[in-house]
């Protein structure tokens, strides 16, 4: 049985790994941030790779939950992708470049689970979102949503590729919003164009 104290550690552990790295943090840095001992932290975790697990599951669900929210608030496809890209935002601002990097390399078959769950959450949402904007016009009609959503998850991955953007050319912010810009204005009818626009305008 999961303990509501497990739990809490879970979620600050998951906050430490993404503020630091994850090859960076061993069991002794991740007590010390936690301010409890190492024997304490063992007493609910087997290892590193032990908590680190939980902490991706918990990252997964998060995730999950918060874009089904947005995308079940019945808003119009642009301001429902401009909803995402600052909930994203929000999240690439606490994020360490190399996280997703140290997961693939050194704790594969956790990334894959991670990934796993990360794209089909984001591929339903941006499907939808896609349609809906066709129905709108404010979306073109000619492209294949499906298709494009796979090219914008893998466009997602690259962000975090080193060998693509080198660690500290670009921030995972600049990176994101270049890529959302490209999406969206890709995609967009011109009565989509003009709406995001003066959405954009507005926001300023």
């Amino acid at each position: 049985m999961v303990t509501t104290k497990e739990v809490e550690l879970v979620d600050r552990a998951k906050s430490i790994f993404m503020r630091y790295g994850i090859k960076s943090i061993n069991m002794d840095d991740m007590a010390r941030h936690l301010g409890i001992s190492k024997k304490t932290l063992y007493q609910f975790f087997a290892d590193k790779e032990d908590l680190l697990k939980k902490s991706v599951a918990l990252h997964c669900t998060n995730e999950d939950r918060e874009i089904k929210e947005i995308c079940h608030r019945g808003l119009n496809s642009i301001d429902e992708m401009l909803q995402i890209m600052h909930w994203v935002l929000n999240i690439l601002r606490d994020i360490h470049p190399s996280v997703q990097y140290d997961l693939e390399k050194y704790h594969n078959a956790i990334y894959q689970a991670m990934k796993s769950a990360r794209d089909r959450a984001i591929f339903d949402c941006m499907v939808h979102n896609m349609r809906k904007g066709q129905r709108e016009g404010f979306y073109r009609k000619d492209f294949n949503p499906e298709v494009i959503c796979k090219i914008y998850l893998s466009r997602l991955d690259d962000i975090f590729n080193p060998s693509t953007f080198p660690f500290g050319e670009f921030t995972l912010s600049e990176l994101y919003k270049e890529s959302f810009n490209y999406h969206i204005r890709g995609i967009a009818s011109e009565t989509g164009l003009n709406y995001l626009r003066e959405k954009l305008r507005s926001m300023k």
